[in-house]
């Protein structure tokens, strides 16, 4: 039986083999929320990357820019964070290089792995069924913020590793830590953050809806996975092929 663990910041990726595992890299609020929806409005490719001037050179090869620090959109840039920017049609087609505060950061730091796989809450579901098919052991890689713990990325593991129980084996104080966290906060996702830092954080920016949207479970049937230099939706490939 594959083994679920967690891993609460990318900082503390050194302790982990990633070779031969899956990893569900997750930053709810907001980046892989954000990359989970622009699939689900069509977007083509994402290129996730660690530096604004990294990010910004892709509008040579025609590539809409995304990026983020510290939740703001930065200047200079087509997109933010926001899922709401990624809606009514602006992506549709088009390739995307997005760079933010945390979560491409704890996708890029993940490249050993076997298999990425992008999770929020919006996408629980088809990452679970994912997962499942794999049979590989499973690490959650939290973004966090700034290579600190933070809590809504530990309730999405939590909400995993649930999803998986009959299937998958957890042996870590962290996923144990993780469950039952979900277990108390699932009721209520959006009241049980209210007090958490990054939710008053993204609360200083007046992006209440933001949080409410990444918090809803099994809104989009899309599969961002890793593959060579980008993020595609298996999902859409499968039915393409």
């Amino acid at each position: 039986m594959p083994n679920i663990d967690v891993c609460f910041s990318p900082e503390l990726l050194h302790l982990y083999d990633l070779k031969g595992k899956a990893v569900v890299a997750v930053d709810i609020l907001r980046a892989t929320s954000t990359m989970v929806t622009a699939f689900a409005e069509g977007a083509a490719n994402i290129f996730p990357v660690m530096e604004l001037e990294e990010c910004r050179a892709f509008a040579g090869q025609g590539c809409l820019t995304a990026a983020e620090r510290n939740g703001i959109k930065a200047e200079g840039f087509d997109l933010g964070n926001s899922p709401f920017g990624y809606m009514g049609g602006n992506v549709k087609g088009r390739n995307i290089a997005i760079t933010t505060t945390n979560g491409t950061r704890a996708i890029r730091m993940s490249e050993e792995a076997k298999e990425i796989v992008i999770g929020a809450f919006l996408n629980l579901q088809a990452v679970a069924d994912h997962l499942a098919e794999l049979g590989l052991d499973v690490l959650v890689v939290c973004a966090g913020w700034k290579g600190q713990f933070n809590l809504e990325d530990t309730l999405f593991a939590g909400a995993l590793a649930e999803r998986l129980q009959d299937t998958f084996s957890s042996e870590s104080d962290s996923t144990l830590a993780a469950s039952y966290l979900y277990q108390t906060a699932k009721t209520d996702i959006v009241s049980f953050l209210r007090q958490s830092s990054h939710v008053r954080r993204l609360e200083h920016l007046e992006i209440h809806k933001d949080i409410e949207f990444c918090l809803r479970h099994d809104v989009y049937d899309v599969l961002p996975v890793w593959r060579h230099d980008r993020l595609l939706d298996l999902r859409f490939k499968e039915v393409e092929s």
